[in-house]
Order: C-alpha cells, then structure tokens, then sequence
C-alpha cells in the first residue's frame, strides 16, 4: 500500500515500442502529458525533468514484460515505482467522462488514481534477480510442457491412424524413456516389422531394463494383430522417428531446468521454506515463488489464500445465505500450484485425515482437496512470513520450540 504523499505522479500507459506519460501535481495540475519511446535515454530524461519538481511516483499499468523498462528505469533513478492492476483500472476509468480508449486518456487515470486513490495500486517488490530469472525459466518450462504434450498427443494420433494395435502397446509407454527410445529408433510400424527381435530386445532392455522383454512382447503381439499396411504407413514411419526425437529433446531441456530450479531454491531464502512443505517439489516451488514474490504484500493468510483463489466464497442474498462455492477468480498458476501440491500431499498422515474428514462430511474430491489447500495457505502463510520450514505435528510433540525456533505450525 502506498501511504507516502509525492510531489509529482507519473502514469505511464505502456506499450511495445513507446508509451505515453502523463504526470500531475499533488494538487491535480498537469505538469506535462507526451509521447515516450521504449528507449532508455528517454525515459532518464523525462525522469530528471520530473525530479526538478520534487519527488516522484512512477506508475505502471503493466510491471513486466513491456513495462520491466520502465519500471528498471525509475527504479535506478531513484523514483518510486507502484502498479495499477488491468482490473482496477477499467474499474477506475469507469469514474471518468468519456469512453474512449486513448493513451493519453489511460495515462491520465493512472497518474490520477495515484494521487487521489492510492489504495488502488499494488507495490512493486524490490528486483531479485533469483525470482525474475527463475520467472522467465518457469515461463520456458510452461512452454515446454505445453510443446511435450503436443508431440505426445501427435504421436499417438499418427499411430492409432497407422496401426491402433501398436498405439495401445506402445502409447502406454510414451511418458517412459522406453516408448520413445523404439519410436526413435524404428519409427512405425514398417521399420518395427523390419527389425529382427534380437535388435528390438537390445532397444527395450537399454531403456528400460526391468520391463524391457515385456515391451517388446507386447510390440510384437501387437505387430501380429495386423496384417494390412495402411496407406502412409511408410512415410508415418519417418514422421514417428522425427516426433519421438524432438520429444526426447523437449524431455531433456525440461530436466536440464529442473536442475537450475533445485539450484535457484536453494540461493534464494524462501527456496528451502517452500520445498520443506510435504507435496512440494522444485517446479511447484518454483510456481509458489515467482506468483507470491513477497509474502509482506498480502496483509495475512486470507488474502493470500484469496490471491491463491482457494478460498471460499460465501453467497447472500439478504438474510439467506445460499452456501459456499469455489472461487474462479485468484491466480490461475498458483491455484494450480496449491492444488497439485495439495493431491501429493495426501500421503503424509496429516493431510490425508483432513481431506478424509471432509470427504466424510459430504465434500466431493475436488472440493475435499480445495480445503486441504486453503489450509495449506495458512501454513504457507506463516511459513514465508517468520522464515520457518515445515515441521510436522509428530515434531512438534517432541520438542517445543524456544525463542529463537520462531512460529510453529
């Protein structure tokens, strides 16, 4: 929350190669209102310009991406900089005359918004470089994981177009290194005939030592259900080998990141806070971090949980209430987050009695696994918030805490 009075307030409504600045007085006076290049000279001397009047607010509509300039720009210069959420400024500008959508306009209601409802806008935490690099890591992961289902899901629809016996013997294994090591080395059905069972074998039991035979059993069972080839079968066969080694590569990038995550975690202070929570590896650590940035921004564990979108929402209409409901507002990757890290900790003994108690009290599996997680976000909560990892409840029944223990959850 901004609570300091400035001298000059700066919205700048930004874009991909230039914004516009629009900055007032603290009495409402426009002191200046123009274009400005995404360029950094620029932004420097409309900066020094506005300090001559005394000290300034920056305000952006957007922190990253095409706004990170901006933003790094008046942070180095030694202004102050906040943001004004997408929701909270067509909100706003609904206060406004007029309904033209103008740059000049937006950035008009963001410098004044600044000045008369500082309330409205939401601190920007102090550059880390750890969480903006693992930001911008986390995003080419979603991409990533996003492209590795793709290929997956185009795999297994060129084999079932081909050969629907070899997609159910061979699909199964495609989330193993065995599925696509065969895939790669013979493609489809016609390479797979090709081969002797010796050569097969040899492939199976290098990628998969334990269960080897039996897929490639299976491979061959399911080569002798069919004796029809299939137009394009030929040429599905080099289409297969190009997808199954792209998959590989797209698999092997993501395991390269997931070594810089664990790496990352463990620089950053909040790193080994977050991975100590039961249900709560590196990717999903990482999601925690980069979504929640700074734990000071939330006021306490319900607003977190309200950001998080695992609270509940309770619906009245007068003196009825008409009952809870699950909230489709919040933040979408850490609501997923909470919710992924919630079903995996179902195999320690404390999360598995909450959620059996709510599944007791008539709660289905989805909304049994929301309130688990929602419970989760008070410990999340008070965890970020005093630097204490995760202690069981069998822990705490052996040794209480002293001082310097901090809070126990």
């Amino acid at each position: 929350m901004i609570t300091r009075k400035y001298d000059v307030y700066c919205g700048i409504d930004v874009g991909k190669t230039a914004h516009h600045a629009v900055a007032l007085a603290a009495d409402g006076t426009r002191i200046l209102s123009r274009p400005l290049p995404q360029d950094e000279n620029a932004i420097t001397a409309l900066l020094g310009e506005l300090a001559t009047a005394g000290s300034v607010l920056v305000v952006v509509d957007q922190p990253r991406n095409i706004g990170a300039m901006p933003v790094a720009v008046a942070r180095a210069a030694g202004a102050d900089v906040a943001y004004l959420s997408g929701l909270r400024m067509r909100r706003i500008a609904d206060l406004y005359p007029g309904n033209a959508k103008t740059d000049v306009r937006d950035a008009f209601i963001i410098a004044d918004a600044a000045r008369t409802l500082p309330d409205t806008l939401l601190p920007i935490a102090q550059h880390d470089d750890i969480v903006e690099g693992l930001r911008m890591l986390a995003g080419f992961d979603a991409d990533l994981a996003a492209e590795e289902n793709r290929i997956n899901g185009r795999i297994r629809s060129v084999l079932l177009t081909v050969h629907p016996a070899l997609e159910r013997a061979i699909g199964k294994h495609l989330y193993r290194p065995v599925g696509v090591a065969v895939l790669a080395a013979f493609g489809g059905p016609v390479g797979l005939a090709a081969t002797t069972s010796t050569h097969l074998r040899e492939v199976t039991k290098a990628a998969a030592p334990r269960i080897g035979d039996a897929v490639a059993d299976s491979i061959e069972a399911a080569l002798g259900e069919q004796t029809v080839t299939v137009p394009g079968a030929e040429k599905a066969d080099f289409v297969l080998r190009t997808l199954a080694r792209q998959l590989h590569q797209v698999r092997e990038a993501r395991a390269d990141l997931e070594v810089q995550f664990v790496a990352e975690l463990d620089r950053h202070p909040a790193g080994p806070i977050l991975t100590s929570m039961p249900g709560v590896a590196a990717r999903t650590a990482v999601t925690m971090l980069v979504e929640i940035a700074d734990i000071d921004r939330f006021q306490n564990a319900g607003h977190l949980a309200v950001y998080a979108g695992v609270a509940p929402r309770t619906h009245r209409s007068g003196t009825s209430i008409r009952g809870e409901h699950r909230q489709h507002s919040g933040n979408a990757r850490l609501k997923r987050a909470m919710y992924l890290s919630a079903f995996a900790s179902l195999r320690e003994p404390a999360s598995r009695a909450y959620y059996d108690r709510k599944r007791t009290e008539g709660k289905n599996h989805r909304s049994a696994l929301i309130c688990l997680a929602r419970r989760r976000s008070n410990v999340l909560y008070a965890m970020l918030s005093s630097g204490t990892t995760y202690r069981s409840a069998t822990e705490l029944s052996v040794r209480r805490p002293g001082p310097a223990d901090g809070k126990s959850y």
